[in-house]
């Protein structure tokens, strides 16, 4: 497992992920999620992306920033819903983390994600109450996936590949050593 400053820093790229410009959705939340949960024990697998979020949307209501702070309850939960999820991807998969199982665990993050938040902006009345608004609202939504899906891939690879880097260097031995973060 990973040490507290690892955390801290990717918590922090994490909300400067959502404050820099960026396309729409692509952030590194959702594979915080994942790496999280693959590389932290206890509640911080599923707390650290969730703690990115609330903390990016805090600055980005207090500056005003177009798109960020504080909306909808309804919407805001199943947005936390789907990034807490991701976290728990990372749990089911933290003994089996090889290249393929994570990159289809980001793909799996995107699409819970896409499906959670969306049903929340239905559910909020951004559209009929009805099977023809749901299905207006997921694809209205199908612009925005390719963000997602984009972000999740980019900043999964980034996460785990830049520590499989430093775990492989002999030089950054302080990098490879292992210890438990707990809450």
């Amino acid at each position: 497992m990973l040490n507290r400053p690892t955390l801290f820093a990717v918590i922090g790229l994490a909300i400067a992920s959502r404050l820099l410009p960026h396309p729409p959705n692509f952030a590194f939340v959702g594979a915080l999620g994942l790496f999280a949960g693959c590389h932290f024990r206890g509640r911080l697998a599923v707390l650290a992306p969730l703690i990115a979020l609330l903390v990016s949307d805090l600055i980005g209501h207090l500056a005003g920033l177009r798109g960020m702070g504080f909306y909808n309850p309804i919407v805001m939960l199943t947005v936390y819903g789907g990034v807490a999820a991701s976290g728990l991807i990372g749990v089911a998969i933290r003994e089996k983390r090889g290249p393929v199982t994570v990159g289809l665990a980001a793909v799996t993050c995107s699409i819970l994600f896409f499906l959670s938040s969306n049903l929340g902006v239905w559910a909020a009345g951004a559209y009929p109450l009805s099977l023809s608004g749901l299905v207006a609202c997921y694809a209205a939504a199908v612009p925005f996936f390719q963000y997602t899906l984009a972000g999740d891939l980019f900043y999964t690879a980034l996460t785990f590949g830049t520590l499989s880097l430093t775990q492989a260097m002999p030089t950054f031995p302080v990098l490879r050593k292992r210890c438990w973060v707990r809450l």
